[in-house]
């Protein structure tokens, strides 16, 4: 696509088409680097919180995929007794321990996967971690970043 350089007050510009803006993920405000030769998007440095929750709910969602409710409900236990034991506790461990001890699908079903505030809160603290290969967690957060 050739962009015309045009006379912007005192200076020489460019306009940027916002689909283009769009797909680099740049807004107003943000920032592009100038090189020598070239304009370049800087690598963002992290996710958002809606980008994070997101990452959490596709993690969720290839655990209920490749594992079954047992085998989700005995890591839940396992990684909260360790945790629990290196002091490592925080609230939403006890409404995960309850979750995965009450035996109730739907209830754990819903922690995990659920779009509601309640289970974005929980997903936030997943001691379900370790049932995924790490080659599966890297493509879920190289696939998140974009």
């Amino acid at each position: 696509m050739k962009i015309p350089v045009r006379r912007i007050g005192n200076s020489l510009g460019i306009i940027l088409p916002k689909t283009t803006l769009d797909r680099w993920g740049v807004g107003e405000g943000d920032s592009l680097e100038l090189t020598e030769h070239s304009v370049r998007v800087p690598r963002r440095s992290g996710f958002s919180q809606a980008e994070l929750d997101d990452l959490k709910l596709r993690i969720a969602l290839a655990v209920v995929r490749d594992f079954s409710l047992p085998q989700i409900r005995a890591q839940i236990l396992a990684n909260l007794h360790r945790w629990k034991q290196q002091g490592m506790w925080i609230s939403a461990y006890d409404e995960w321990r309850e979750l995965a001890a009450r035996g109730e699908d739907g209830a754990l079903f819903a922690a995990i996967l659920g779009r509601d505030d309640e289970a974005v809160r929980l997903r936030q603290s997943m001691p379900f971690v370790g049932l995924l290969a790490p080659a599966k967690i890297r493509q879920l957060y190289e696939e998140a970043a974009g």
